[in-house]
């Protein structure tokens, strides 16, 4: 018994896995982040390349 509670608090005060949550949520976070700027960055060139074709030839690419 002593052995269990002993191991239980080692893995208690152990903080590795916390820094490792930390960053697993830091890269989810920046990930998304970073999805959702390319999304928009594409939906905006696609805009104006549609402009552009429509202006140049008068009907829709």
């Amino acid at each position: 018994m002593r052995t269990l509670l002993s191991l239980l608090n080692s893995l208690r005060k152990d903080e590795d896995g916390v820094t490792m949550v930390e960053y697993a949520l830091l890269l989810g976070l920046i990930s998304v982040v970073a999805i959702a700027a390319i999304t928009a960055i594409g939906v905006a060139v696609n805009n104006n390349f549609s402009t552009a074709c429509t202006s140049l030839s008068g009907t829709a690419c």
